[in-house]
């Protein structure tokens, strides 16, 4: 592989990541991706998040590409959020990510015991 080929964690690509990884902005995802939602939708289906932080999310992933937001002329007026086509292409590396997350959280778990064990017992 050339060097100009290698993939390499720059400043924007931490902070694109940062920004659509987020556990909130998987959870919009993950909603949108099965149907478009309005606002009060998305807040029913994932209830810890609040209006705020939801309304925070939102404007991220559209600001982002990820996701587009359509006003629907309703009395009183909606907004429609749903999932672009470069969202929808997010749906694999999650995925595999979150199988990934899955396979391995046993060992994972079986890591953070030691080393929680292990800083225990140097610093009691």
């Amino acid at each position: 592989m050339d060097t100009d080929d290698e993939l390499r964690i720059d400043a924007p690509h931490r902070e694109l990541l940062d920004q659509i990884l987020d556990k909130w902005s998987l959870s919009v995802l993950n909603e949108l991706c099965e149907r478009p939602c309005r606002f009060n939708e998305l807040r029913r289906a994932i209830p810890q998040i609040t209006q705020k932080s939801l309304t925070a999310t939102l404007r991220r992933l559209e600001r982002n590409g990820v996701i587009e937001r359509e006003v629907v002329s309703t009395r009183p007026v909606a907004v429609m959020y749903r999932i672009t086509p470069l969202g929808k292409t997010l749906r694999h590396p999650v995925d595999v990510l979150l199988a990934w997350a899955s396979q391995n959280m046993p060992v994972i778990e079986r890591a953070r015991e030691d080393f929680d064990r292990r800083e225990e017992e140097a610093h009691p």
